[in-house]
C-alpha cells in the first residue's frame, strides 16, 4: 500500500487529502472518505483507509474546504452544500487518476459526513454504494430527541437572532464545536468534548460560524433517501448514541429500500473509531460490505 498526498480544486479552493493505493496495478475500485462535524482526516480516518487498501480498495480521505489541511480563508466554516460540492469535486478528480476505477466508487461517512454520503448517493449516479457510521440526518431533530423540545426552541431562537443581526449589517459570530460541560457549544452531548480533545490534530479548529449553525437547522439529507435503491447502503449505529438518535437513523433507513442494511450495536457515537470498543467490528463489517459492493 502507498499513501500519497494529493490535492484537487473545488470552486476555486484547494482540497487536500491522502490517496491510499493498494498493491497491484489496478484499476482499483475506490472509496471516498471525509470526517464528521469539523473533524479532519487526521482524526481517525487512516485506520479505516489502510484496512480497506489492504483488501484491494483505493481510498481517498480528504478534508472539506476551510477544514484541516484544505484551503479556505474562513477556517471552521461548515456549509452542507459546499461540502457536497467538495465531494463531487473529489469524484471528478478521481475519474482522471491512473489506476483508479471511478466507475466503482463508494462513499464513506461518519456523523455529519455520513448524512452527506447518503444524500449524494441518492442524487449522484456516479456513487455506487455507501457505508456510513452514525449518519446525522437532522441536527434539529437530534437536539430535540437527545435533549428536549425546549432545547430545540432555544436553538431556533439563536438562529433567528443571528439572522436578524446579519440582516442589519452585523457579522456572523462564532460558536465552539465542543466545550466543557455548561459552556455553549454546538456538540454538547456527553463524551463529545472528551473525544475531540483526545483526538484533535494541529489543523482542527474548535469553532464554526453562527450562520453555518443556521444552515444546519435547514439541512435534511434524508430528503431523497427513497431514491438510493437499488444501490447498497450499510449503516452502523449505536443504540446509546447521544448525538445522533438511533430512532432517527432507524426511521430513515426504513424508507431507503431493500438494498439498505442497518446494523445496531450497544454503544455510543464515537465507539466505532480507533480505540473505541466497536472499532474492529466497524472496520471488518464496512470492509466486507465495500469489497462486495464494488466487486467488478
Amino acid at each position: 500500500m502507498i499513501r500519497e498526498d494529493v490535492a484537487f480544486p473545488s470552486d476555486g479552493t484547494t482540497c487536500r487529502g491522502w490517496l491510499f493505493r493498494p498493491a497491484g496495478p489496478g484499476p482499483h475500485p475506490v472509496v471516498v472518505m471525509a470526517n464528521g462535524m469539523s473533524s479532519t482526516k487526521a482524526m481517525g480516518l487512516s485506520a479505516f483507509a489502510e484496512a480497506y487498501a489492504a483488501r484491494g480498495l483505493a481510498v481517498l480521505a480528504f478534508d472539506y474546504r476551510n477544514l484541516g489541511s484544505s484551503g479556505g480563508d474562513q477556517r471552521g466554516r461548515i456549509v452542507p452544500q459546499e461540502q457536497h460540492d467538495d465531494t463531487r469535486a473529489a469524484i471528478h478528480w478521481l475519474g482522471r487518476q491512473p489506476g483508479i476505477d471511478a466507475g466503482r466508487l463508494a462513499l464513506w461517512g461518519f456523523s455529519f459526513s455520513g448524512g452527506h454520503a447518503v444524500f449524494l448517493a441518492s442524487v449522484d449516479p456516479r456513487v455506487k454504494a455507501v457505508a456510513a457510521l452514525c449518519p446525522a440526518f437532522s441536527v434539529l431533530q437530534g437536539i430535540r430527541t437527545v435533549g428536549s423540545a425546549e432545547g430545540a426552541q432555544r436553538y431556533l431562537s439563536r438562529v433567528v437572532a443571528d439572522h436578524a443581526r446579519r440582516a442589519d449589517g452585523g457579522a456572523a459570530g462564532e460558536l465552539a464545536i465542543v466545550a466543557p460541560k455548561g459552556q455553549p457549544c454546538l456538540l454538547g452531548a456527553p463524551g463529545a468534548y472528551e473525544w475531540f480533545m483526545a483526538n484533535r490534530d494541529a489543523t482542527w479548529h474548535n469553532a464554526t460560524f453562527t450562520d453555518c449553525v443556521a444552515r444546519m437547522a435547514d439541512y435534511a439529507p434524508e430528503a431523497f433517501v427513497e431514491l438510493i435503491a437499488p444501490k447498497p447502503l450499510l449503516v452502523l449505529a449505536g443504540r446509546q448514541d447521544r448525538l445522533v438518535p438511533f430512532a432517527q437513523i432507524e426511521a430513515v433507513l426504513a424508507r431507503s429500500g431493500a438494498t439498505s442494511r442497518l446494523d445496531a450495536f450497544d454503544g455510543g457515537h464515537f465507539d466505532f473509531f480507533p480505540d473505541g470498543p466497536l472499532h474492529e467490528t466497524a472496520v471488518r463489517l464496512t470492509g466486507d460490505f465495500l469489497v462486495t459492493a464494488l466487486a467488478g
